[in-house]
């Protein structure tokens, strides 16, 4: 699978489970975060990122915006159990 595929993947992954886990807790930490919740997290954000099609600017934005989808990567890991 191609690495733009799972990134497209992740953030419908989290898209979906966004508006819950937003609505549960509304400001995500950083400090109690894990290794796997920040990349994962990293990831949904670079798939919405506004121009996906640039794979710098999906980098910034996940860069600038991960913290925003703690809540929606911790909620896709934590449905993987």
């Amino acid at each position: 699978m191609t690495t733009s595929r799972r990134i497209l993947l992740a953030g419908m992954a989290g898209l979906a489970v966004a508006p819950a886990a937003v609505a549960a807790v509304p400001a995500p930490a950083r400090d109690d975060t894990t290794v796997a919740e920040e990349r994962f997290a990293r990831m949904i954000a670079a798939a919405h990122a506004p121009d996906v099609t640039c794979a710098r600017e999906a980098e910034r934005y996940a860069d600038a915006h991960w913290p925003d989808y703690v809540m929606a990567a911790r909620a896709v890991l934590g449905a993987r159990v």
